[in-house]
């Protein structure tokens, strides 16, 4: 009997450690610049305690501002020790009292109890999002994967946390490149735990698919090429750029840019053509063993940049023969009018 115990306490333990809460003035900083976005809508926030959630307290403060036709969230209760509540889904809808009857001026809090422990993969609460229109909550990091496939499945607008590593992942850069994913407006830096402390974040951002002013923004670039002052990658035809702000205008090739360059992205200026890792000239590498580990080993490559499909976990350097453990992510983008000498006539 001790055995499911100390199993189901871990369970409980990786998920508390999951649960970071978002504050209030991050919610506020991003989500009135898409306030005309939620007129009439239904919002459902499916990661979301209603007692802790600043997502949930937001939207049912600002039901009427935002002209919000229905708020929906569900509680995530799993089956351990620490959990006292059952799962429940709780609504407000505009226009009805809890008995039907219409009443404009009046919205009443609904709860229902849910069976399926309101976890946002369950048919339950996939019934309930089938039934949304815009989709907003912090859901879990190590789920996210997961969490982004589910909304686009399903063709909902989104904008929702997560941590900006995730925009290197394979399945979520599919996503980025198809136009179907990108970032918000700002970088909440704090969130508060089950516990009541804050946690600092470096690394975190919002993502969404509903257009906002800064995704049409054109970036503007001023330096030209220079086959001396850009490097080509030594297996794969494409110029290394180290910063955004050196991104040359007049060149029309394929070029090798910063994972920055996607909070800047504009599909009308660029194409994203894939995502590779990237191993800079003269850097330090760390050789690798046979399981892929890194070692204590430390070689410095005199070699030309090398490149390597973003599937792999190491890099191959061709001039020692050894795999190494990358150094660095390069989106490959594309200019689609280059400022070429003919078209600036």
């Amino acid at each position: 009997m001790i055995a499911p115990k100390n199993a189901n306490m871990n369970k409980a333990k990786a998920v508390k450690n999951d649960e970071f809460y978002t504050l209030l003035p991050d919610i506020e900083n991003e989500l009135y610049h898409y306030r005309h976005h939620f007129k009439d809508k239904v919002v459902f926030c499916n990661c979301d305690d209603p007692e802790m959630s600043n997502f949930w307290k937001f939207f049912q403060n600002n039901f009427d501002f935002f002209g919000l036709k229905r708020l929906i969230a569900t509680h995530y209760a799993p089956s351990d020790l620490f959990e006292t509540r059952t799962a429940y889904k709780i609504e407000i809808i505009r226009g009805k009292d809890i008995n039907g009857d219409g009443n404009p001026d009046r919205h009443d809090i609904i709860e229902t109890p849910l069976k399926q422990k309101g976890d946002f993969r369950s048919q339950e609460c996939i019934n309930i999002l089938k039934q949304c229109d815009i989709v907003c909550t912090n859901p879990p990091f190590s789920l996210f994967r997961r969490y982004i496939d589910l909304l686009i499945e399903y063709k909902k607008c989104f904008l929702i946390i997560g941590n900006n590593h995730a925009l290197t992942y394979k399945e979520t850069f599919k996503h980025i490149q198809n136009n179907l994913l990108w970032l918000g407006y700002t970088n909440p830096k704090q969130f508060k735990q089950p516990d009541g402390t804050l946690k600092k974040f470096g690394n975190v951002c919002w993502y969404t698919n509903i257009i906002h002013k800064k995704r049409n923004e054109t970036l503007i670039l001023y330096k030209k090429y220079d086959s001396s002052e850009y490097l080509h990658y030594g297996n794969y035809d494409a110029i290394n750029v180290d910063r955004v702000a050196d991104i040359p205008c007049d060149y029309e090739g394929e070029m090798g840019v910063p994972v920055t360059i996607i909070g800047k992205y504009n599909p009308k200026q660029f194409k994203i053509i894939g995502l590779l890792r990237y191993l800079p000239k003269n850097d330090k590498l760390r050789k690798l063993d046979k399981q892929g580990n890194k070692t204590n080993n430390i070689f410095t490559d005199k070699a030309v940049p090398i490149a390597q499909n973003g599937n792999s976990a190491t890099v191959y350097n061709c001039e020692t023969g050894e795999y190494y453990r990358e150094i660095a992510h390069r989106v490959i983008i594309k200019h689609k009018n280059p400022q070429t000498k003919e078209s600036e006539k």
